[in-house]
């Protein structure tokens, strides 16, 4: 669904009134305001949706690419929101998940906190972002959940390992192992960058896109005109659990 930023309110699915914990993933690399990282604004307006309908636990979780504590970021940020906790990925208990795909597209597991499994409702939330002519949206926005420490390589994005394999090839893995229930792209603004994720370009697009994260980011890549390649090989996968 596609809405105009100045009216967005969110309306919490029902199943987050059976929740008892409900997780949000914020894009949250970097000490710099939106459209760079998710908005204090928009993660209000989800946690006071949220709470209209559920007194669940809700939780904040984020890394960095380079396995810096994240506290200053949202600090620095304004994360202050009552009865919401905090959380940053190197400091979590991770396990290994599988794949669920027979033939995986390049990693058959993956390292990830144990927070995101005792979790009943998962909501990432990115803005509309171009980076190095590709769109980085709601999926994109879970690689920062994965430990650097695991990942990690000498590129300047922190992930080496993963990005030797086909970053769009991992994405569409971790899709379908981390199965998130919403993905929320503000798209108040576009940002555009090139080789460096915190300076561009923006253009204005007072949108906001909210649905399950395939077809969110469908969405907004055919709306926007974007190259989201990431999202062909997860339509191909998904004839596996078609047949």
């Amino acid at each position: 669904m596609i809405f105009d930023a100045s009216e967005f309110v969110f309306k919490a699915p029902s199943a987050v009134s059976r929740a008892r914990r409900v997780l949000i993933k914020p894009s949250t690399s970097y000490p710099l305001s939106y459209p760079v990282t998710t908005s204090r604004d928009i993660l209000s307006v989800i946690i006071e949706g949220i709470r209209q309908v559920s007194d669940a636990d809700i939780l904040l979780l984020e890394g960095t690419p380079g396995g810096g504590p994240i506290y200053p970021i949202y600090k620095a940020l304004g994360y202050d929101f009552p009865r919401v906790l905090t959380l940053d990925v190197k400091d979590c208990i991770w396990v290994e998940v599988d794949n669920p795909l027979s033939k995986p597209l390049a990693v058959p597991t993956f390292w990830v906190p144990n927070v995101i499994l005792s979790s009943d409702y998962l909501i990432s939330v990115a803005p509309l972002k171009v980076f190095n002519g590709r769109g980085s949206l709601s999926i994109m926005n879970l690689l920062t959940l994965l430990p650097s420490s695991k990942y990690g390589g000498e590129a300047p994005t922190g992930w080496g390992a993963l990005y030797s394999l086909g970053i769009d090839r991992v994405i569409a893995d971790l899709y379908f192992t981390l199965p998130f229930d919403l993905g929320i792209i503000e798209a108040r603004q576009k940002f555009i960058s090139q080789d460096d994720p915190t300076r561009g370009e923006v253009e204005e697009y007072s949108k906001v896109f909210i649905g399950e994260p395939y077809k969110v980011d469908r969405e907004a890549s055919e709306t926007a005109g974007l190259r989201t390649e990431y999202l062909n090989l997860i339509k191909a996968a998904k004839v596996e659990f078609e047949t």
